[in-house]
């Protein structure tokens, strides 16, 4: 059962993370206008069963003023809010109290502060960790998110004894595929036989874009909700009918490689990494399913 919706704002971050699953960058373009928001709302109402509103990005703090009236709509409508944030905008506390003071009285449910090296490097006083510290004192629910650079460990379940695999929490995925797997060790791509990170077939949350893109993961779309309302699009969903998840449901993506006789290597770092690969061959087939090409770094 759905019960998220969560907004990517805008694509544009100040930041180019190499892990980064949508390629934002201080070049990305797409950001919601208020328009598409109190759309996408209205029909988030209509679907009956959306708990939570989400806004990521990119960055949303960039578009600061939007985000204070999306916040403010989504609040007074009922639904608990979330904020996923790198929190560049904390050069102090004081002043990164004064950024998120006014959201304080909206009881944000959930204020996810993204605080790790890949982000902030070896900076001990990080935008993230003086942010963090700033709504703890305005009280407000924050948690930090932290990725781990992939690292190299041995098999804890072995397929080979001592096989290194790679440790930490990237998943090779958008930018962290192209950029981050390299020469990194491989499990044999048949290995990957299903989507373990992933309700691809009941989702819970569906990420949405300004350009109307409805993904259950990034990059795979069940529909855009500019061409048909979003709460007919999730009524109508049937995983069994999508010409790229029933495949991953069946056999992970070795089954969907393997079905559409995709072009593919001996080894990947991880399933999302076989799938991404898998997908980004498929893109001319299926446009309106491998959706949007910003994922892909198109």
């Amino acid at each position: 059962m759905l019960t998220g919706i969560h907004f990517l704002l805008t694509y544009k971050c100040i930041f180019e993370c190499d892990h980064c699953f949508v390629y934002s960058s201080p070049n990305a373009e797409g950001t919601f206008t208020f328009e598409q928001f109190s759309k996408t709302l209205g029909e988030a109402v209509k679907i009956g069963t959306i708990e939570w509103i989400y806004f990521e990005g990119g960055e949303p703090f960039l578009y600061y003023p939007l985000l204070l009236e999306f916040v403010e709509k989504a609040s007074s409508l009922g639904f608990k809010v979330g904020i996923v944030t790198n929190a560049y905008f904390a050069t102090s506390v004081d002043d990164a109290e004064r950024w998120l003071k006014p959201l304080v009285k909206f009881n944000i449910a959930d204020l996810s502060i993204s605080d790790d090296k890949l982000h902030s490097g070896d900076n001990i006083t990080s935008p993230a960790s003086i942010a963090i510290q700033a709504a703890k004192n305005l009280g407000m629910n924050v948690n930090s998110i932290s990725i781990d650079n992939p690292e190299m460990k041995s098999c804890e379940i072995p397929r080979k004894k001592g096989e290194p695999v790679v440790g930490g929490d990237v998943m090779f995925r958008g930018r962290a595929a192209d950029k981050l797997a390299g020469d990194l060790p491989g499990i044999k791509w048949n290995e990957f036989d299903e989507c373990r990170f992933e309700e691809l077939e009941n989702p819970e949350r569906v990420h949405v874009d300004s350009y109307g893109n409805v993904q259950i993961c990034q990059g795979i779309s069940i529909g855009n909700m500019w061409q048909k309302p979003l709460s007919e699009i999730i009524e109508e969903y049937d995983a069994k009918t999508h010409p790229v998840v029933k495949y991953i449901l069946s056999g992970g993506p070795a089954q969907l490689a393997e079905h559409y006789h995709t072009n593919h290597k001996d080894t990947y770092v991880d399933a999302c990494h076989l799938c991404y690969e898998t997908r980004k061959q498929l893109i001319g087939r299926f446009p309106e399913y491998l959706a949007p090409k910003q994922v892909y770094g198109m």
